[in-house]
């Protein structure tokens, strides 16, 4: 059976592992082993040259069509044309493009884009790429919020969304952006050894005695965001499409190719649009260093998430007394976990975001059931409720707690009131329910750390701090600070991403007590156990 320190240990050694064998990974997409043989002369066997080294006159043409796949240019409009196409140019223009009825009416429209030789129609030309791209996603729209006293909102939206469709009906959206690359390096491949993620990308032609890959041709689904969809109802029959253009490396190229899978295969295992574009935002909004540094970042914090919960759940097994611990400070932080989940799950925030909320919840109840001493008693399929009795010194934390919550309900609870009152007569929401959560949550959030009071009352009353879990508290920290970060790179409610920095205030006022009241063996520990108190061996006998 392995010890907690030696369990641990084995935790931390799996973790730099697998950090270990992410970079290196990491380092095998991002460089590429070039031809060997390519360095003998341009004859080289097994080598696959770059048919862009040949500098051919190339058109970029843009076409749109309701069909999958086009075999003519039957049906299919020409929105943009790029003639004297030059590879190392980037470039954003914004078009418009009409919408057909069939798209109008919950259809899909797509974009096919041709790279071929100037002044050739792309479907005549036998070195021409292409590749195609829905210009149309489906989601359910957001919910219409009003004003619950007075029921003022866009009343006239609302009407002709119920004339067409429900409001928890998929429609049809406009993706606004259309982001091409195109691979621009004069890169000499090893036909033998192609890399599978390019190479269902390039297209082969024989010239000679030698193999070339034609132009590579990439759209960046990263950049299709959330914020840039548009709902397409029936009146619609243009809409604009920004279509931009740059040049990609190979390292790029590649580790773009696997972030996009990465993201499908969210998709595919029911994350919602909403959830893939908060993933989508890391790398799309930050540069390849921050992102490095951002999936270091994450990786620690999964760490220290595991030992925070894996402590913090030892720590209240063990627990047998609530001596030095506040009660109402427990039942407070289990009542604001479960609001701020919920609230979060109203706001369709990102699953990596709300899995960890919902985690925390279920073991910030657990917490409760082991504070109040809670059994369970199951009487013919009816549960009977009993609850645990307290000792002297219980009973004194408990007047502490009492009292600091005393002092506490004169300021916290005429500020949540009309707080509340406030946001009711002035802003906008999508139901009463979401009203009371986004009250709820707004007074956690604001006047949540007041509630950590009572703890901070009981330890300057009991002048220890030797009850707390601070194997627990130091994994939080950390986190707390890694929480700082992902503050500015993941999208969240404003109110959350201020409370990140509210608990970095709370923890410096709990290590001020921990240096101004030093630990006394004589004190009773985490475990309501003091050193004094074990019985002392027998001594040996002569």
């Amino acid at each position: 059976m392995l010890s907690r320190s030696s369990f641990t240990s084995l935790v931390v050694g799996v973790f730099a592992l697998y950090v270990a064998h992410t970079c290196w990974v990491m380092y095998g997409i991002v460089y590429t082993r070039p031809c060997p043989a390519a360095a003998a002369g341009g004859g080289a066997a097994g080598c696959v040259w770059p048919y862009l080294a040949r500098r051919p006159k190339l058109q970029l043409s843009v076409y749109t069509t309701t069909r999958s796949n086009i075999g003519a240019e039957s049906n299919i409009d020409l929105v943009l044309n790029v003639e004297d196409f030059d590879i190392e140019s980037k470039f954003e223009r914004t078009v418009n493009v009409s919408v057909p009825k069939k798209t109008r009416n919950n259809g899909t429209l797509y974009a096919y884009i041709f790279l071929h030789h100037a002044g050739i129609l792309p479907w005549h030309d036998g070195k021409q790429v292409h590749i195609v791209s829905p210009l149309t996603t489906y989601m359910v729209p957001k919910p219409e919020e009003i004003n619950l006293l007075t029921g003022e909102s866009a009343t006239q939206q609302i009407e002709a969304e119920k004339q067409t469709n429900t409001l928890d009906e998929p429609v049809s959206h406009w993706r606004s952006r259309l982001t091409l690359n195109i691979m621009a390096e004069d890169f000499v491949f090893d036909g033998s050894s192609l890399p599978a993620d390019v190479h269902r990308y390039m297209k082969m032609v024989q010239l000679g005695k030698t193999v070339h890959y034609l132009p590579i041709l990439f759209i960046d689904q990263l950049s299709n965001r959330v914020k840039d969809l548009m709902v397409i109802n029936r009146s619609t029959t243009q809409l604009p499409l920004t279509v931009s253009y740059d040049k990609i490396s190979l390292g790029k190229l590649r580790f773009w190719i696997h972030m996009q899978d990465a993201v499908y295969s969210l998709q595919q295992f029911g994350f919602s649009e909403k959830d893939a574009d908060e993933v989508k935002g890391i790398f799309v909004d930050t540069n390849l260093y921050f992102l490095a540094l951002t999936f270091f970042v994450a990786a620690f914090h999964l760490l220290f998430d595991f030992l925070a919960f894996k402590n913090d759940i030892s720590f209240w097994k063990k627990k047998r007394s609530m001596i030095g611990m506040s009660t109402k400070a427990v039942l407070w932080r289990c009542f604001s976990t479960v609001v701020i989940f919920l609230f979060l799950l109203d706001e369709q925030t990102s699953l990596l975001v709300l899995i960890p909320a919902g985690i925390g919840a279920v073991i910030e109840l657990w917490k409760v059931k082991k504070a109040l001493k809670m059994t369970i008693k199951w009487e013919v399929l009816r549960p009977r409720i009993q609850f645990g009795t307290y000792n002297d010194s219980e009973k004194k934390t408990e007047e502490y707690d009492t009292q600091a919550m005393k002092y506490l309900s004169y300021l916290l609870y005429p500020l949540c009131i009309g707080g509340a009152g406030y946001s009711l007569m002035n802003v906008k929401y999508k139901s009463w329910y979401s009203w009371l959560i986004n009250s709820f949550v707004n007074g956690v959030y604001a006047f949540g750390f007041l509630f950590m009071l009572p703890q901070l009352f009981v330890n300057y009353k009991m002048k220890s701090v030797a009850h707390l879990p601070w194997k627990a508290f130091t994994y939080k920290a950390f986190n707390t600070f890694i929480d700082d970060i992902f503050a500015f790179i993941i999208t969240m409610p404003t109110s959350h991403r201020l409370a990140c920095f509210r608990d970095d205030v709370v923890f410096l006022v709990y290590l001020y007590q921990r240096w101004l009241y030093p630990v006394d063996k004589s004190r009773v520990n985490e475990y309501g156990e003091s050193y004094e108190e074990k019985p002392k061996k027998k001594a040996h006998r002569e």
